[in-house]
């Protein structure tokens, strides 16, 4: 639809060869040209719109609900694993906390604009380096659903179009929510196609997405290491690699020990299918005897198998936990589910070491009261987010003061950790002279 904002004209669909695309080309030229149309809207304009899909999420919760209860029991049949089936799920109380987190999104700066640098050139010519949106962005997730409403709301505020591929497990739900999102916006004055699901069930609508360069700006894949691998490996465009969460606990020689359990739990047993969950623990071999065995005790409450190294085996007779012998696999598995991989290692040194072969740079945490331990740590240890006497479970965009996330980017390439708003956006030169030449 045209928007009543004014904006600047966009390549018109009327003259594009639709009859001769597929309709996943024809979505990217749909997008492509609502992109040029929110680009330059106002924050109001953007905020209007984020409204009105909290608003419509709650008032059409029902409706929601029922699509993902189709998908919900179609992977109980299928023998889904609970970890999923828990992502997977939407209740009323989900619902409305997505809708919260729209509004949460609503209410923060407007990346778009902001003068990131600027100066007065010797010669006189002004010079400033302004945030600006990517464009079409495309998100490829698996079996999360509130990822369509969070990717949505972000793409939204920072100015850009949004092309949503989510796994063919939630695809009622997603349907659902989509229909919800375009109709708010839609309402809100703002182009519908600004948020579009990619049509298609098939891989081969993937593949499609993953080669639409020139039509989509940057890929967001959101999900395991398989389908990460494949987006990062197969696409032609750029892409913002999401990493998966080999996370890692290591209590130093010179810990709480209350406050290395606590960490530890909290780290790996609060929320265990989500990617800033700890999956490996490293002990130091000097307070293993006083630690280990409170911390088996600990994970065997929570619920927690131990795949332990032959020391971490030797402590388990003393203790309630399940301990099973540890194999290479383990030291680089993302379980996503209550196990964790354990070892002791001889020194601080021996740890880092140990994460660097296995972490798959998501986020490390170390328990020590020593500053000169903790600063070695966070000098060699090279992932998105180090944390020092804290749980791994706080790599996140919300508690980073972020908003909702897009995902956490374990590159090194313009985004890295918690991609908030400012990940969204780029950046363009704005030269202004008063007749200069060169």
């Amino acid at each position: 639809m045209t928007s009543s904002h004014s904006p600047v004209s966009a390549t018109s669909p009327s003259v594009t060869p639709y009859d001769d695309m597929t309709p996943v080309t024809r979505a990217a030229y749909r997008a492509r040209a609502a992109s040029a149309e929110i680009a330059p809207l106002p924050r109001a304009a953007k905020d209007d719109a984020l409204l009105a899909i909290a608003d419509a999420l709650e008032v059409r919760t029902s409706e929601i609900v029922e699509a993902n209860a189709e998908d919900v029991a179609r992977a109980r049949e299928a023998g889904t694993s609970e970890s999923i089936i828990d992502r997977l799920t939407l209740t009323p109380e989900r619902v409305r906390a997505i809708a919260a987190d729209v509004r949460d999104v609503a209410a923060l700066p407007d990346p778009v604009g902001e003068v990131v640098r600027g100066s007065t050139l010797p010669n006189g010519i002004d010079l400033r380096q302004i945030r600006v949106p990517l464009g079409v962005v495309g998100i490829i997730y698996e079996a999360r659903p509130n990822v369509t409403v969070d990717a949505a709301a972000l793409c939204l505020k920072a100015g850009n179009a949004v092309l949503l591929r989510g796994s063919s497990s939630a695809y009622s739900s997603n349907t659902a929510l989509v229909r919800v999102l375009r109709d708010a916006v839609g309402g809100a004055g703002l182009p519908a196609d600004a948020v579009q699901l990619v049509p298609g069930e098939s891989r081969e609508s993937v593949r499609e997405l993953m080669r639409a360069r020139g039509l989509v700006d940057v890929l967001i894949p959101r999900g395991g290491a398989s389908l990460i691998r494949t987006v990062v490996e197969q696409s032609t465009v750029p892409v913002i690699e999401t990493g998966t969460g080999n996370c890692h606990v290591y209590v130093d020689a010179q810990a709480d020990l209350d406050m290395a359990v606590d960490i530890l739990i909290n780290s790996k047993a609060q929320r265990p299918s989500v990617c800033n969950a700890a999956e490996t623990l490293l002990v130091h071999q000097d307070i293993a005897d006083a630690f280990l065995p409170r911390a088996l005790d600990a994970l065997a409450e929570a619920g927690v198998t131990v795949h332990g190294d032959e020391r971490v085996q030797s402590y388990a007779g003393a203790s309630k936990a399940t301990v099973v012998a540890a194999t290479a696999e383990d030291w680089e598995t993302e379980y996503l589910s209550y196990d964790i991989a354990a070892a002791v290692v001889d020194s601080l040194d021996a740890a880092v070491g140990h994460i660097r072969l296995w972490t798959s740079g998501h986020t490390e945490a170390i328990v020590t009261t020593s500053q000169a331990a903790a600063r070695r740590f966070t000098q060699l240890v090279d992932s998105t987010t180090v944390a020092v006497n804290a749980s791994t479970r706080f790599t996140d965009g919300g508690q980073f003061g972020f908003g909702a996330e897009i995902g956490i980017s374990t590159q090194k390439l313009h985004a890295r950790g918690p991609m908030g708003l400012p990940e969204l956006t780029s950046t363009k030169y704005i030269v202004t002279g008063d007749g200069h030449t060169r």
